[in-house]
C-alpha cells in the first residue's frame, strides 16, 4: 500500500446524500472517486482519477491531483469547501513561542 500524501488545505464535500465528507490527502480521494463516485463517466472525473494516480506515483504534485479532484466533484455538483490546515485548526491560532 502506498504512503498517504496529504493536501495543503483538506476539503470538504458535500456528497449526493447530503452529508460532508472530508478529504485529506490523495489516497482519500482517489478511493472515493474509485469507490463511491456517482456518475463514473466525465472528462473531469477521468483527469482526476489519472492525478490522483500520478501524485501517489511522486509523477505529479499533490496540489494538482486535488485541484483535478475539486473540479471533478464541481463537474458532479458536489459542492466544495476548502479547510484550513488539521494542525492549524486543533492548535492555537499563532505557533507557541520558543524558549532559549
Amino acid at each position: 500500500m502506498l504512503a498517504e500524501i496529504y493536501f495543503a488545505t483538506p476539503i470538504s464535500v458535500t456528497v449526493t446524500n447530503g452529508t460532508s465528507r472530508l478529504f485529506q490527502g490523495v489516497h482519500d480521494a482517489l478511493d472515493f472517486l474509485e469507490n463511491e463516485w456517482p456518475l463514473r463517466s466525465g472528462d473531469r472525473y477521468k483527469r482526476a482519477c489519472e492525478r490522483c494516480r500520478a501524485a501517489l506515483q511522486l509523477r505529479t504534485p499533490a496540489t494538482v491531483a486535488r485541484e483535478a479532484f475539486v473540479s471533478a466533484c464541481l463537474e458532479a455538483g458536489m459542492p466544495v469547501q476548502a479547510l484550513s490546515p488539521l494542525w492549524h485548526r486543533s492548535g492555537p491560532s499563532t505557533p507557541p513561542l520558543m524558549n532559549a
